[in-house]
């Protein structure tokens, strides 16, 4: 019997995560609420929910391809920031699904659409009421560009308010996708900027690892932050870069080789 215990900021947000590492379906799988979510106060008190996930026992396994995410991983176990902590998925009772399933002559609903009015839902939640989506989608791939007089606030310190967006949207879209889809959410080409600014603060660290021969440890990032400057120092030899910690303080550590 195949079972995972999974954490969320809410309970359907682990239940989904767990459907998503489990590749099935709510339909085919038992859920048991380990621990409710609490928001808590002024930061304080906040508790994730837990739930464990359990695949029903049927008599012929039906085989399905594991899904590939470009080596990317995909979590919702970072801390997010204030302006988005109370915010949840959007929320589609089972008794609606299941009417939708039995009659054929029902229109699904567009994937994209419902990520745009959840992004939409949220910005004004925010105090953002000019926000403006496009989406290009390229295979299971869609880039979702913002654009707002108020970009900063959809942005945040160092891109956590736009990573914790892009975590949420895809938990959202994938609830209406017949088949995975990975979101990404730029703001004004923010990931592009961010990119660079990584890719100098490589260089720059590295430099200072060696001239003072002792390893650097940079501030926590999300996984593909890591990758950008993984990528950017694989060809020096006076140097190694490797991840230390868990999320969401896993960092990124760069040591000279002497």
């Amino acid at each position: 019997m195949k079972q995972i215990t999974q954490l969320g900021a809410t309970k359907e947000e682990a239940i989904s995560l767990a459907l998503q590492k489990l590749d099935t379906s709510i339909e085919e799988v038992e859920v048991e609420v380990l621990q409710e979510a609490k928001k808590g106060f002024l930061g304080f008190g906040v508790r994730q929910a837990e739930v464990r996930v359990t695949l029903k026992e049927v008599e012929e396994p039906v085989k399905v391809n594991k899904i590939e995410v470009l080596n990317e991983e995909v979590t919702v176990e970072e801390s997010l920031p204030e302006e988005v902590k109370h915010l949840e998925p959007i929320q589609v009772e089972e008794s609606t699904v299941q009417q939708m399933k039995n009659d054929e002559n029902v229109l699904e609903e567009d994937p994209i659409e419902v990520a745009k009015a959840y992004l939409t839902n949220i910005a004004e939640g925010m105090g953002i009421g000019d926000l403006k989506i496009q989406a290009e989608t390229q295979g299971k791939n869609t880039l979702f560009k913002l654009e707002s007089e108020k970009a900063a606030m959809l942005i945040g310190k160092r891109g956590a308010t736009l990573n914790a967006l892009q975590q949420l949207t895809q938990l959202v879209i994938n609830k209406s996708a017949k088949t995975f889809m990975l979101v990404k959410l730029d703001v004004e080409n923010y990931r592009e900027r961010r990119e660079i600014a990584l890719e100098q603060l490589a260089e720059r660290l590295a430099d200072k690892a060696v001239r003072t021969g002792k390893k650097v440890s940079l501030e926590p990032m999300p996984s593909y932050e890591r990758k950008v400057i993984h990528h950017t120092l694989s060809n020096r030899i006076d140097i190694e870069t490797y991840s230390e910690g868990t999320e969401p303080n896993r960092h990124l550590v760069i040591e000279p080789i002497k």
